[in-house]
């Protein structure tokens, strides 16, 4: 039986934020699950990877939803013997929601947040890690991202670790494609659902690695 091609969709990020309400509103699927979802493929991808690789994880996680995706992709990771270094920028009292409920089970877990202020960066050494996991910024992101952002990004940038970004590479506009300032560059990229537009451009492609496209529950 000849192979069905099927047409590829790329979303920006208001269709992205939007399907996420619609999935919310239209078909009671919460955040929490969309999340969970992520979060579990993130963490079978990160499995993947550490089988070529020896060393240790680190996660880098953001005070939004992508942080909250590497919260759940750390717990997932906990679960299969893998204790990563999980990196937040900002401090604990500054996650809210979704990405809080995911924080708190770690915190429960007893389970090590570092909390990354500028006074901080110096002591991030990554030449332990064979795997970083960039969690920072999502497909939210507008303008440039903050200088402790960026800071971060350039770090894992300078780092000799695979890194794996969530959705979409730290610092990237998921709908123009352009690096407003530094921008992580990974050497593959988990987004959801569908490719994001800006990540299908010429100059959005050459920062995300290989592209690989995970269901989280909702279609298109």
């Amino acid at each position: 039986m000849a192979k069905i091609k099927r047409k590829a969709r790329f979303l920006t990020a208001a269709q992205a934020k939007a399907l996420d309400r619609k999935a919310e509103l239209k078909f009671g699927i919460s955040t929490l699950l969309l999340m969970e979802n992520a979060g579990r493929s993130v963490s079978e991808e990160a499995l993947k990877i550490l089988q070529s690789r020896k060393g240790n994880t680190a996660i880098f996680c953001g005070k939004g939803n992508n942080g909250g995706d590497g919260f759940c992709a750390a717990r997932h990771l906990l679960a299969a013997g893998i204790k990563p270094d999980i990196y937040l920028c900002g401090r604990i009292a500054d996650v809210k929601n979704e990405a809080r409920a995911n924080l708190d089970i770690l915190l429960r877990l007893k389970q090590k947040i570092i909390e990354l202020g500028q006074a901080r960066m110096p002591s991030i050494k990554t030449k332990k890690y064979s795997l970083i996991i960039d969690a920072l910024l999502g497909v939210g992101l507008k303008g440039g991202a903050s200088y402790i952002y960026q800071e971060l990004i350039n770090i894992i940038n300078s780092s000799k670790a695979y890194v794996l970004s969530v959705d979409i590479p730290s610092g990237l506009d998921a709908t123009s494609g352009k690096a407003a300032g530094v921008c992580v560059k990974a050497d593959k990229t988990i987004t959801f659902v569908a490719e994001k537009r800006g990540m299908a451009s010429k100059g959005g492609r050459k920062y995300c690695g290989e592209v690989l496209v995970r269901g989280i529950g909702i279609a298109l």
